[in-house]
């Protein structure tokens, strides 16, 4: 006899597979992770060209956050805008302090002094180790062999990359490293909060967005001009547009806080590590330069460091030597 069904089952059953995930927890934070990554190369890609077209660092900021703010202001506006999606203010300020302006004027002012190269490089590196050690200190999190030889791959993938690069700086190198290190630091204790407060990614994305556009958009109308901005030819505005504003200030926030919250602050903190080999594809795509043997080389590096620390590869090392095998009872 075939069992009869109530409406309000059905109801429910409906409901529960309108829900059922397409992918685990596990893989959605990592196709996220995958995805924030790709988007950071090629904003990078893009910024590198910015400057080039005679952009300034509080241009970037313009460009990200007053475009970022009006994308996500409608989303906003139904949400709770008095409590900016139920953030509050006090910590939508602390978060647009370590992810808003200040972190892109770091990111990008480092490059008046230092090549691409070593922005490609320290930045993530920084996040990467950071992000691990406060983890492990913060939030409890393990510090397994697999992470630990994980990073290990990772930074020797970047070392190859950053030693063989050809653009080298002049004598000024310094300080934009250290800005690189100060705008890794700052990401990481955004990655941090986020995920010991448990924020959404829509809600931290539309703060963070809404906040630094209050601050941004009149102080450059007041003390600064928009004339480069406005010089760029209509095509290179509207990429520019997109890449800063759409992509980099709202999906890849997006995608990285999903990451977090899948993954964890440690394994999130991971991706940014694997931007300057995303930087190399994204670059062949757009520019058509090839990378070099010693590039390819740091960038499968890391790529196998990152799917190693996020637990899935095991290298043979690891599986050879730190496994322990059960020893035999006998009968």
């Amino acid at each position: 006899m075939t069992p009869t069904l109530s409406p309000r089952s059905v109801r429910r059953g409906g409901a529960l597979f309108a829900r059922a995930p397409i992918l685990s927890p596990a893989l959605t934070g990592i196709a996220a992770g995958v995805v924030a990554a790709l988007i950071w190369a090629t904003y990078l890609v893009f910024a590198k060209s910015g400057t080039g077209s005679g952009l300034m660092p509080q241009d970037f900021v313009l460009l990200r956050f007053g475009t970022a703010a009006a994308i996500m202001l409608p989303w906003l506006l139904r949400n709770d805008p008095r409590s900016l999606a139920g953030i509050g203010w006090r910590r939508a300020i602390i978060l647009t302090v370590l992810a808003g302006p200040p972190f892109i004027l770091l990111g990008t002012g480092g490059y008046v002094f230092a090549p691409l190269a070593h922005g490609a490089v320290i930045q993530p590196s920084t996040i990467t180790l950071a992000s691990m050690l406060a983890a492990a200190l913060l939030l409890g999190d393990r510090l397994t062999t697999d992470k630990l030889i994980g990073v290990g791959l990772i930074i020797t993938g970047l070392a190859v990359i950053a030693s063989h690069a050809s653009a080298m700086g002049g004598g000024h190198v310094w300080i934009g490293d250290l800005l690189f290190v100060a705008a890794g630091l700052s990401w990481t204790g955004f990655t941090i909060l986020i995920k010991r407060w448990q924020l959404g990614a829509f809600a931290v994305t539309a703060a963070v967005s809404t906040v630094s556009a209050i601050i941004v958009v009149p102080a450059m109308l007041i003390f600064d001009d928009i004339g480069r901005i406005a010089a760029l030819p209509t095509t290179t505005l509207v990429a520019q547009l997109i890449v800063q504003g759409a992509l980099s200030g709202v999906l890849a926030v997006i995608a990285f806080g999903v990451a977090v919250r899948h993954l964890g602050a440690a394994k999130a903190g991971l991706f940014p590590a694997i931007v300057p080999a995303a930087t190399l594809f994204v670059g062949v795509v757009i520019t058509g330069a090839m990378p070099t043997p010693f590039e390819w080389t740091g960038a499968a590096l890391a790529t196998f460091g990152l799917l190693t620390a996020i637990g899935l590869v095991r290298p043979l090392f690891t599986r050879l030597f730190l496994t322990r095998k059960p020893t035999p009872v006998e009968g």
